[in-house]
């Protein structure tokens, strides 16, 4: 009974914010146009919108789990939402100054038709322009920027690398998501990309999908078309390639589907690391590659960092794959074994924010976790956060791209 108390009283909240929002922001269009038939147009274009996303929302399936409609919906409920924020809050604000305005007036005896001074088109005007960067971001994002891939490049320097890993290069992606592409000819540009880089090495930090394993199915061929790299293809369990998210019939089913899931990096010729290490050899010396199954302070725990670190002594350089990069601060870098670099990916940047490269880097993703895109250090060790080469939830990237890394090792005085 009381579940249900609490279901109803947060559904009302929620359709008063929804009615407050709505009414602001049809307050602002029509303080910015008189003419009528604007005014209807944008009426039904909200009721049309608002009645999809609360239908796709019945509509969604647990069983199922994220499709391309329920990415569409999401897209929708943020072009609809996030602007109209804007203009909510821009004309809550006028509302506070029109409130002491009409106080003072009151109490002046200053002769006014109304209580309230009329809204200010200009007002409306500025709100309405705000509200436009992030509609306008937001469909860009979802038509071009979700495919704008970026080749960063990222050298690091280590004191006590090997003198033969000197120069060195690693091609990393993470979070392909291929539950969630649809366009087969911007996925085969970003194979070239990789393919451009002639990498010594390429790893795959997790995530080949959102959910099931059939997802990835259509694009085997494609990531087949990664070449061989010299020293390997190499990867990791990401937090979704458990198949977590969603309701399984049965237990069956799930390990059936996470098994399969597994079988799919070595259908595009990666080497799946579960919790054990290898060594990659060059020259007389060599490396170790460490690769552990997801481990998330939010999420999934299957790593088991001191299984695939056994028989590993702390000098030896360590390269880590993580894919979820709370593991760094949790466990990773104080570590008595020294994991020199770890490769994660999993934040996606949030597919949303703004990065000038060299200058500055903001994404709601920060205030998330303490390492999200790029590279990090502490205590004399690296963390390099891939933003990602695919998307998730929101179908669209604003701001921080689709990521192909390209990282160089080299032996020198550690500098970031």
């Amino acid at each position: 009974m009381l579940k249900i108390y609490l279901m109803t009283i947060r559904l009302i909240i929620f359709f008063l914010i929804i009615t407050l929002i709505e009414f602001y922001a049809f307050q602002a269009v029509k303080t910015f146009t008189k003419v009528r038939w604007v005014q209807w147009v944008y009426l039904v274009v909200s009721i049309i919108a608002i009645a999809f996303i609360a239908y796709q929302f019945t509509k969604f399936d647990r069983s199922v789990g994220q499709t391309k409609m329920t990415l569409i919906t999401l897209g929708v409920l943020l072009l609809v939402l996030i602007p109209k924020l804007i203009l909510t809050l821009v004309l809550l604000i006028e509302d506070v100054f029109r409130l002491f305005s009409g106080v003072y007036l009151k109490i002046s005896g200053t002769s006014t038709d109304s209580f309230l001074p009329e809204r200010r088109k200009f007002v409306s005007q500025l709100a309405l322009g705000i509200a436009a960067i992030p509609f306008s971001s937001l469909i860009y994002g979802m038509t071009l920027g979700k495919y704008n891939y970026k080749v960063i490049r990222q050298q690091i320097f280590f004191p006590d690398l090997p003198d033969a890993f000197d120069g060195f290069k690693i091609t990393q992606i993470s979070d392909v998501h291929s539950g969630s592409f649809d366009d087969p000819e911007k996925i085969e540009h970003a194979i070239d990309l990789i393919n451009a880089q002639d990498a010594d090495m390429i790893l795959f930090t997790g995530d080949i999908v959102n959910t099931h394993a059939k997802e990835m199915l259509p694009w085997i061929s494609i990531f087949n078309k990664i070449k061989p790299h010299p020293y390997g293809k190499h990867a990791v369990l990401g937090n979704h390639d458990y198949g977590e998210y969603v309701t399984w019939k049965t237990k069956k089913d799930k390990q059936e589907n996470f098994e399969n899931i597994k079988a799919l990096y070595g259908k595009i010729g990666f080497d799946l690391m579960l919790n054990t290490h290898k060594y990659i050899h060059k020259g007389e010396d060599r490396i170790a590659l460490v690769g552990v199954e997801n481990w998330g302070v939010r999420f999934k725990k299957a790593g088991d960092l001191h299984k695939a670190s056994e028989g590993l002594s702390k000098e030896e350089f360590k390269i880590l794959m993580s894919h979820d990069p709370s593991h760094w601060d949790a466990e990773v870098n104080q570590h008595p074994k020294d994991f020199h670099l770890t490769l994660s990916g999993h934040t996606h940047g949030l597919q949303f924010g703004i990065e000038i490269p060299g200058y500055f880097k903001w994404s709601p993703a920060q205030y998330i976790y303490n390492q999200w895109a790029g590279l990090y250090e502490k205590y004399g060790k690296y963390i390099y956060v891939n933003r990602g080469f695919g998307f998730h939830a929101y179908p669209g990237r604003v701001g921080i791209m689709p990521e192909i890394t390209v990282i160089e090792l080299k032996k020198g005085k550690n500098v970031v």
